[in-house]
């Protein structure tokens, strides 16, 4: 295996496939093997980029379907966070099979999490358990070394520590005979002159020489070496940026653009990737938090609460960090606006049910004007149910038509994202000319 790859095997969803993004060069760049399942490719509607994937990205992909009881152990994980309703049947799978190959890459699922908020993890890696494997006589006694090696080990250190002591005696002893040859005799006035000529001369010589060597020394300091390049480094940065371990390869990793996906995987400690290969340690996004009752829901796509029923949900903002920690950040000062809550329903009219009436055209029914034609207030009303399923059966505006204007231009703007329209709005109490 090439050791400046980071990761082994990265097992991909449909939404960087599509998006194509990475790119295939950099996956194979960065992983050994690329992984998916077969449902993924054939979630694929569009032509073109079906002949794409086919082309491009299928002959470098291992399709492989995961066991039942990995998809099993993931479905009761995500029912316990609460996004086993928001996921598909491919996605499962997906994570089933990321978490299928982290236990064979890793021996087991002792580095994951059985329970979302576990604290720790599922146990201890089986390589610092397992024992050492060694002869029988030093793994009875490690402090039994045969006499030959002990003794041929002592006569070493004895010579070396011989040698060190004759390199430290050598320059005391040639000081001694050098004493001891000089001749301390009466001398001239002249002799004493020159002899403290030489000695001043000897003593220039000498702080030049220790000027040198402080100068070579400083030189040297400024030297970058392997040695001390470590320090010159943290010189650098001045310990703004602490020091990192050296990269580790990860066994499996995962890239997808699903929230909910994303959210099981941290929870579960299960490597996940960024659209441009980095680790993804902490996520943010929002969810929908009813304020009435404070039920929590990640479809973004719903309008009345699961569980209380009412048009209470707000977007919250919600994290995951890498210990698997979800948390929800409310405004401290939120103040719910309860202008255009409370205001009276027009009676019914017969005939309007059936849409026989012509309300809008002056017709009775819905209060002046008609404004109460067509109220929605429930999920399970019979006008939402219909136009949810008109929208389900709504065919996406293609914008490079020539008979396509912008709402700002057909004064289509009331639907926000083209949802239903809830209530009477908020200005149903105001005064109306």
């Amino acid at each position: 295996m090439n050791s400046t790859k980071s990761v082994h095997t990265i097992v991909l969803d449909a939404g960087p496939i599509l998006k194509h993004e990475p790119a295939v060069s950099s996956l194979l760049a960065q992983s050994e093997n690329l992984i998916t399942v077969p449902s993924v490719i054939s979630e694929i509607r569009d032509t073109n980029a079906r002949i794409r994937v086919q082309t491009t990205l299928l002959p470098f992909f291992t399709l492989r379907v995961p066991s039942q009881g990995s998809l099993k152990a993931v479905t009761d994980f995500a029912r316990r966070t609460g996004d086993l309703q928001v996921l598909s049947r491919p996605d499962l799978q997906i994570l089933a099979l990321s978490y299928e190959l982290e236990c064979e890459r890793n021996g087991g699922d002792w580095r994951l999490r059985r329970l979302p908020g576990q604290k720790g993890l599922n146990g201890s890696s089986p390589k610092k358990n397992a024992p050492t494997f060694m002869g029988t006589a030093q793994a009875t006694n490690p402090t039994a070394i045969p006499d030959a090696e002990t003794n041929e080990l002592e006569a070493t250190q004895q010579g070396l520590r011989q040698e060190c002591v004759a390199q430290v005696a050598d320059p005391m002893d040639a000081v001694v005979d050098a004493l001891d040859g000089t001749n301390l005799t009466e001398t001239s006035p002249l002799n004493a002159a020159n002899c403290s000529n030489d000695s001043s001369k000897s003593a220039q010589l000498m702080e030049g020489t220790r000027e040198t060597d402080e100068s070579d020394g400083s030189d040297s300091e400024g030297w970058i070496t392997p040695s001390n390049i470590k320090k010159h480094q943290a010189k650098d940065t001045k310990g703004s940026v602490a020091p990192q371990k050296d990269p580790m390869t990860m066994q499996v990793a995962t890239i997808t653009t699903d929230f909910a996906m994303q959210n099981v995987l941290l929870q579960m400690n299960l490597n996940l990737l960024s659209p441009s290969l980095q680790r993804v340690k902490h996520l943010k996004t929002y969810i929908l938090r009813c304020h009435a009752c404070f039920e929590k829901t990640k479809d973004m796509q719903k309008q009345f609460c699961p569980r209380c029923g009412k048009p209470t949900l707000t977007r919250v903002a919600c994290s995951t960090n890498q210990n698997g920690e979800f948390k929800i950040h409310l405004k401290r000062n939120m103040q719910w606006n309860t202008r255009g809550d409370r205001y009276s329903i027009p009676k019914p009219v017969s005939g309007s049910a059936n849409g026989k009436v012509n309300v809008g055209g002056g017709g009775k029914g819905g209060g002046k004007g008609g404004w109460g034609h067509g109220l929605v207030l429930a999920e399970d009303q019979k006008g939402y149910t219909q136009a949810m399923q008109g929208q389900a059966r709504k065919r996406e505006r293609n914008l490079m038509d020539e008979d396509f204007l912008p709402s700002i231009l057909t004064g289509d703007r009331g639907r926000a994202g083209g949802r239903v329209r809830v209530g009477a709005g908020k200005n149903v109490n105001s005064r109306r000319r």
